[in-house]
């Protein structure tokens, strides 16, 4: 397994206010970490305040950011920063994650916009991460975005993102999905992609469901049940990496809570097939 993995293990759920009330109602043994958008819950009080609070000390978390704009052209927000160091250091969250991506120039362009894949753009990208790491007192990982368009690409997106891990000495949010989407729309091949992946920097893993708009078009919406390519592909990283920590993403047309649930617990079995011990049991079958 990855040495790399930020201290949550298991199956994890993104927490939404629209799946506060819901999963107070159910069994919740499956789910072993949650993971917010840092954004929504900053400076949140009163009642609400409280019932996150709640979910903090019975769940360990993960913040997956939305704004950090990490490749934008403008300086970092460091008010913002230091806002998200408070918030992590009161809720006891040692994990931080956002994307490989910017979503600002000048004011927020609302969607994450990829970052052209150069040279250049690592060397910004590095040195912007080597300032969020040294504000937030964490090391982040950073999340493999989809994207629908490139523009002055001097190297592949894979070679792009080795690169910023590298310089940079951050961690990988692998998103599958996404790699999934990506297959799609830029016509490679997805286990290639995942394969050529540095095992050592992930973190923990993102698994989503997708809308598709055409044949050779995906879009990444949240907003529907992972496919079964997406579970094959999950599969595939566990046999590369072993049972990282892998979280559930759903953002909106939400089904019964039940059948998200019931996606995390299809989580936990890959995971569990692919747990140290279960490996070395089936190695030592084929050797005898």
């Amino acid at each position: 397994m990855s040495s790399a993995t930020f201290p949550v293990e298991g199956a994890g759920l993104g927490l939404r206010r629209a799946l506060l009330g819901p999963l107070r109602e159910v069994d919740l043994s499956t789910v072993g970490f949650m993971e917010i958008a840092p954004e929504n819950w900053i400076g949140v009080g009163g009642r609400l305040g409280e019932q996150f609070r709640a979910w903090t000390e019975r769940f360990p978390f993960i913040c997956h950011g939305l704004s950090l704009s990490i490749g934008a052209p403008e300086p970092l927000d460091t008010e913002y920063l230091a806002r998200l160091r408070r918030f992590l250091d009161e809720h006891e969250i040692v994990g931080y994650s956002d994307h490989l991506s910017y979503c600002s120039e000048h004011g927020h362009l609302y969607d994450l916009m990829p970052i052209p894949f150069t040279a250049e753009a690592v060397d910004w990208v590095a040195a912007r991460i080597d300032q969020v790491q040294e504000t937030l007192g964490r090391r982040i990982a950073v999340e493999n975005i989809s994207y629908y368009a490139t523009v002055g690409a001097e190297m592949s997106e894979q070679e792009f993102i080795n690169a910023v891990l590298d310089k940079a000495d951050c961690l990988l949010l692998l998103d599958v999905n996404n790699i999934h989407v990506n297959s799609v729309n830029h016509d490679y091949d997805a286990e290639s992609f995942l394969a050529g992946l540095p095992s050592e920097r992930v973190a923990y893993i993102h698994i989503a469901g997708h809308h598709n708009e055409a044949e050779d078009l995906i879009v990444d919406t949240h907003g529907a049940p992972v496919i079964d390519p997406v579970w094959r592909l999950l599969e595939r990283a566990y046999e590369k990496l072993g049972p990282v920590p892998t979280l559930l993403e759903r953002d909106f047309n939400f089904p019964p809570v039940e059948e998200l649930l019931a996606e995390v617990g299809q989580i936990r079995q890959y995971q569990s097939a692919h747990a140290p011990d279960r490996q070395q049991a089936e190695q030592r079958r084929h050797a005898s």
